[in-house]
């Protein structure tokens, strides 16, 4: 009997010691926000993306997009980066206040899970350059901006808040990293500007 096709597949899990975990807790306004680039899609908006570029834009997985630089089944498939590599020689310093995996949820109810009372987050559009995907399913769907911070990550796969005075180290311990945003007083929101 002939043996089945496998394929390998990757999977990204973490473990941290209690009392090592970045809770955002000590976050204040003036902090500053920065965001790591993403890949792709990561782990989110899968199902809104089939339903954008197969169904209202009526192509195939293998249709190549020039905007894309590639077919839409592999911009789909594009594999989602570990950050552990750039973040994790920066964890036992101190100088991470919070950390935000952009998934399911986008920046819009993400980022205000680790915020403590009292303080909001303000990210400044166009600091970081958005995959053009995400622009084109926007089209395609003409999806409201603010679906789309909330169900995809935009570009963004992952958020550093630290203080200013540690922006320029951990930035230039990031690959791509760069300030997206700030804290600021409020209610536990996300603004964008």
């Amino acid at each position: 009997m002939p043996m089945a096709n496998t394929t390998s597949r990757n999977f990204i899990v973490g473990v941290v010691d209690k009392p090592k975990v970045i809770d955002g807790k000590s976050i204040t306004p003036g902090d500053v926000v920065l965001g790591i680039p993403s890949t792709g899609l990561q782990t989110n908006g899968y199902s809104l993306a089939r339903k954008l570029f197969f169904e209202v834009g009526g192509y195939t997985p293998d249709s190549y997009i020039d905007e894309l630089g590639t077919t839409i089944g592999e911009a789909l498939l594009e594999t989602h980066r570990s950050f552990l590599p750039q973040i994790g020689p920066l964890l036992d310093g101190g100088k991470i206040k919070g950390l935000v995996h952009i998934t399911g949820g986008g920046f819009l109810e993400n980022i205000p899970r680790i915020l403590p009372d009292g303080v909001s987050v303000e990210i400044n559009r166009g600091t970081w350059p958005e995959l053009p995907i995400f622009g084109m399913m926007q089209k395609l769907g003409n999806v409201d901006e603010k679906e789309m911070f909330r169900t995809f990550n935009m570009g963004i796969g992952m958020i550093v808040v630290c203080d200013k005075d540690h922006r320029d180290e951990i930035c230039g311990s990031i690959d791509g990293g760069l300030e997206i945003g700030s804290v600021r007083s409020g209610d536990r929101n996300v603004q964008f500007l």
